[in-house]
């Protein structure tokens, strides 16, 4: 049986203007409202359905608790209750309650938010991200990650690196059987447990980078070409400069190896989500 994976974007953001967020030339650029996506997989499976990371929650949008409200605002998110993860599962004629797994890059509220609208669902997250988030060291820690997340959720599956790698990064094995291979990867620097996502598929690789970057432009120039607002937020909420700047130029090697079968893409970089919704894949089992 063929298994699908199909590309959602679970929450739109027009910070700021086109030029500054999106690289986009021109004049028009300055009057243009900035966009990106949350870009989260849903990876049917003989067991279920898989979803990899889940944008904002229903619930979430219609929440006034002021810190929602304050990020929705900084990021000018469009609010639509369409968008959401549980929303577009239904509209594929799948149900709430199909999805057995959810594997989380890390707890960033527009990441992870969407966990509440699948309790029965095992949440996937490394460990270092859960502690992280579980027990706070700092008071940027504290903010960054809502005092109730850790409980807004009772199926929480807590994975710690085992010793393999994948393709020179460290690998942790979330989920396996003898047809597919679905793998945390280690990506520290964002946040202090943060992961890229990397799914067997019947064509190659799919590498789901998270917030490793921001922009397709960090794969071939650095920061040379990085729009001047995401190159703002990218440092703003880093938890490790050199962590984050080591594992993007690792990932930026990667993608132009002509050696490998992995396509990669961040979350938030629209064309890399138009791009990818272009070349769908089917879930498939390939060595390591």
């Amino acid at each position: 049986m063929a298994y699908k994976i199909h590309h959602l974007n679970c929450a739109t953001l027009c910070p700021s203007t086109r030029r500054l967020v999106n690289g986009e030339q021109g004049l028009l650029s300055l009057l243009k409202k900035g966009l990106l996506v949350c870009h989260c997989l849903l990876i049917e499976t003989d067991q279920g359905l898989v979803l990899v990371d889940t944008g904002f929650s229903l619930g979430d949008i219609a929440s006034q608790n002021w810190r929602h409200r304050l990020s929705f605002t900084a990021f000018q998110a469009k609010l639509d209750p369409a968008e959401c993860a549980l929303s577009q599962i239904r509209a594929l004629g799948f149900r709430p309650q199909d999805v057995t797994d959810i594997i989380l890059t890390h707890l960033d509220f527009d990441h992870a938010g969407g966990i509440k609208d699948f309790p029965h669902a095992k949440v996937h997250v490394y460990e270092k991200e859960f502690v992280g988030a579980a027990l706070p060291q700092s008071l940027r820690q504290q903010y960054r990650y809502p005092a109730d997340l850790i409980s807004s959720h009772q199926n929480w599956m807590p994975h710690r690196f085992e010793g393999e790698r994948w393709n020179g990064f460290e690998r942790v094995n979330v989920l396996s059987d003898k047809q597919y291979d679905i793998l945390l990867v280690p990506m520290l620097g964002h946040s202090i447990g943060h992961c890229g996502v990397a799914v067997s598929t019947s064509d190659g690789w799919l590498l789901h980078c998270g917030d490793a970057y921001f922009h397709k432009s960090e794969m071939v120039t650095g920061d040379a070409e990085l729009p001047p607002a995401l190159n703002a937020i990218e440092n703003m909420i880093e938890y490790n400069h050199e962590d984050r700047i080591q594992n993007r130029d690792r990932l930026a090697a990667l993608s132009i190896d002509p050696n490998n079968d992995i396509t990669l893409f961040c979350s938030h970089d629209h064309d890399e989500f138009q791009a990818c919704c272009h070349q769908p894949r089917l879930l498939g089992r390939l060595a390591v």
